[in-house]
């Protein structure tokens, strides 16, 4: 008889669900989900998806991440982010799954001079924004067993991203302007990851209580905050040796000289102690974290 929970991974093939397939390889039955068979902005497929195999923990790392063009397709952003989240979380309440959700700094507006809370008010700068806290909202809605794990400037090994995008231009070009007066908590995929199986598995084996002692929102970011010109020129000194040493020079430049369609909060940081506090967990620095990365990109195949 199989005794492993089974967890069904949402968004399989993306940077995060990637990493949560190596995560729980081995301690758990997976089922992983990717575009390719579910389409999130149907709500029937994702119901028939959930009912259809009835997993004991939901781990949803799908989600519209394409910021600026989100501004021009709302709906399908709001199909993604927001609806299909609270059909999860309805069917998760439903069979007494945990349904374990991510969201984004994008939810606040950058105004606040220290780290955000998750008891702050948010109020987002974009339409992402706006979409990922209405998703946030029909999953509180929903109740039931379920955490939102807000986090910010997810990079990793796969996917699209910051990261993997400076790799390639600073190979390119011998400088790059990048943007100095964003600051926020480079986390990578890797770290989310590993803390989420953490997560996991101390609700499943109990080691929290009741549901009632930890369903909720909490914040998840790798420590520390940077620049995302500090965050380039971190990348570009710790990845020397792909380039036969070369770094390209990196210009600070003010958000203003780089207009997007959609505006971006200034200070992303945000406070990780409700975490630490009620679950032990706490997320390497980023610059820790930034390392792994890059020795995972350079490990032979």
């Amino acid at each position: 008889m199989n005794n492993k929970p089974r967890i069904l991974i949402v968004g399989a093939n993306g940077q995060l669900g990637q990493e949560l397939v190596q995560s729980f390889t081995g301690s758990t039955e997976i089922i992983a989900v990717g575009r390719d068979t579910v389409d999130l902005t149907r709500p029937d497929q994702v119901r028939d998806m959930i009912q259809k195999t009835a997993p004991d923990v939901i781990l949803n790392a799908a989600a519209y991440t394409a910021v600026d063009r989100a501004e021009s397709e709302r709906e399908v952003a709001m199909a993604i982010n927001a609806h299909a989240p609270g059909i999860m979380a309805e069917e998760a309440q439903r069979i007494n799954a945990l349904l374990v959700h991510y969201s984004t700094d994008y939810v606040f507006d950058g105004s606040k001079a220290g780290p955000w809370l998750e008891t702050d008010k948010p109020d987002p700068l974009n339409a992402y924004g706006l979409s990922k806290l209405a998703g946030e909202q029909a999953i509180q809605q929903a109740g039931g067993k379920h955490l939102i794990l807000r986090t910010s400037w997810v990079y990793g090994p796969y996917g699209n991203n910051f990261f993997l995008t400076m790799l390639h231009l600073g190979s390119e070009r011998e400088s790059l302007k990048i943007v100095d007066d964003q600051v926020g908590a480079p986390t990578s995929s890797i770290e989310l990851a590993i803390a989420t199986q953490k997560l996991v598995s101390g609700v499943l084996s109990h080691e929290f209580g009741d549901a009632s002692r930890w369903a909720g929102l909490y914040h998840m970011t790798c420590a520390g905050a940077v620049t995302w010109r500090g965050f380039a020129e971190a990348i570009f000194t710790r990845t020397r040796s792909l380039r036969d040493g070369r770094a390209p020079v990196v210009h600070p430049i003010p958000t203003s000289e780089y207009p997007t369609p959609a505006r971006r909060p200034h200070n992303s940081v945000l406070s990780n102690e409700k975490l630490q506090a009620t679950f032990g967990v706490t997320l390497a620095p980023w610059e820790t974290a930034l390392d792994e990365v890059i020795h995972r990109l350079t490990l032979p195949e």
